[in-house]
């Protein structure tokens, strides 16, 4: 069963036991996955964190049946959600009108299933990816500064950028770099501390370093633990168009490589994408994504 097969069937899981309590652990056991792995991949096949998703289509079940003669808050309960008030503000955060207003209108008509290949719309700029490096690394030390964000409605693709358009348009790389104990100055963003209940995380941007005594004590400082990781250097292109494709590899990542590879995400590792000198090529720029990885249990 390939990675695809495996997704959509918890979502057709996820759709027969709507108004039933769910969780990520249920839902990886139900595809064989470990639950970490299970997210990430979820994530990534679906675009939103797996908890969020199942909120959503609560929220459209509901929805439907506002057009029938039920209290609100029946329905808010059958649908998971313990309060009027809760309901409603999560009601209105989707949909942008709170529940009796939208009851006026409301057809009555179910969502329709969410069918994953239609939503798959994977594409890739710049040609053959080579298969990754496998390769082993010590723990090793970062330093730099911390966004603390959320996969919840996409907010970290809004988050990260404008964390990255701050670090370079002021002083803060310069600040970093003039730090005791900087290893060189190739940057590093980390997410880390991936919280699968709450899809919070931390992402760091920082330079390597050999000890934290000494460093400016604003500097956010984080240790990456000893793993293996599988390691993607994306195809060269213009300097302008490396955040595309380091998505694109992202993407070749989640939807080609994951599942034919034997591996899985490692839990309680980072992954991280790293920039050294070649990232600043005007025709040429590449950058690495390392990924931790373990091997799958078959």
């Amino acid at each position: 069963m390939s990675y695809l097969d495996q997704v959509q069937l918890s979502l057709d899981y996820i759709e027969d036991h709507i108004t039933e309590p769910l969780c990520v652990q249920e839902l990886a056991a139900l595809v064989g996955f470990s639950p970490y792995h299970y997210y990430r991949v979820f994530g990534a096949y679906v675009g939103m964190p797996v908890m969020e998703y199942v909120r959503r289509r609560r929220l459209a079940h509901a929805a439907a049946a506002l057009a029938g003669h039920g209290r609100i808050l029946d329905i808010a309960l059958d649908y998971g959600f313990q309060t009027h008030a809760g309901f409603t503000k999560a009601f209105l955060k989707t949909y942008g009108l709170p529940p009796e207003r939208y009851r006026l209108h409301a057809s009555g008509r179910p969502p329709e299933r969410v069918k994953l290949s239609r939503l798959r719309e994977y594409k890739f700029r710049g040609g053959i990816i080579v298969e990754p490096k496998i390769l082993e690394r010590s723990a090793f030390k970062i330093a730099g500064y911390v966004l603390q964000t959320t996969t919840e409605n996409a907010q970290n693709l809004k988050d990260i950028p404008k964390f990255w358009q701050e670090y370079l348009g002021s002083n803060q790389a310069k600040h970093l770099q003039t730090q005791p104990n900087v290893l060189n100055h190739t940057l590093y963003g980390v997410c880390m501390d991936m919280d699968i209940e709450t899809s919070h995380f931390n992402y760091y941007i920082g330079l390597e370093v050999t000890d934290f005594a000494g460093l400016d004590p604003i500097l956010a400082k984080a240790e990456l633990p000893a793993a293996t990781y599988a390691v993607f250097t994306t195809p060269p292109t213009d300097r302008s168009s490396l955040s595309d494709y380091i998505q694109s590899t992202w993407a070749y990542i989640y939807n080609e490589w994951f599942p034919n590879s034997g591996y899985e995400f490692a839990t309680g590792s980072a992954d991280f994408e790293r920039y050294d000198e070649r990232s600043l090529s005007d025709t040429q720029a590449v950058a690495e994504i390392w990924v931790p990885i373990v091997k799958k249990d078959i």
